[in-house]
């Protein structure tokens, strides 16, 4: 993979990842959604800046995304944006204090020791 295609690749990885941490954030203002309340949680995904600024994040992970699908393989790009579930963990870990477990530890070394067998020659 050429130094271009790593380029699209980190953009689509880090606008995904960054998208996640918004949905959190907003999910965590919205509060917990009930049968009693969804209809007016739906309304305010579109007036909650985090969610929005998340969603705003997901379509530049996806366009990224799409212009890496026009000069990478799919067998080599699907695999690498795997790595948006590593980072996602440890998202979760720094900002919302979640644990990392052993067996969580390994499965993310899993896919990190993946991604570097898929993308290598």
């Amino acid at each position: 993979m050429a130094w271009q295609e790593f380029g699209l690749l980190l953009a689509s990885i880090l606008s995904s990842t960054l998208g996640q941490l918004f949905l959190k954030l907003g999910a965590l203002k919205l509060g917990k959604v009930t049968s009693g309340n969804v209809f007016s949680h739906v309304l305010s995904i579109a007036v909650t800046p985090e969610l929005i600024l998340g969603l705003l994040s997901y379509g530049m992970g996806a366009i990224t995304y799409i212009l890496l699908l026009t000069r990478v393989k799919l067998s080599i790009a699907a695999p690498s944006a795997s790595l948006i579930y590593f980072f996602s963990v440890l998202i979760g870990y720094f900002f919302f204090k979640e644990s990392i477990s052993f067996g969580r530890s390994i499965g993310l070394g899993l896919i990190a020791c993946g991604v570097i067998l898929v993308t290598t020659r």
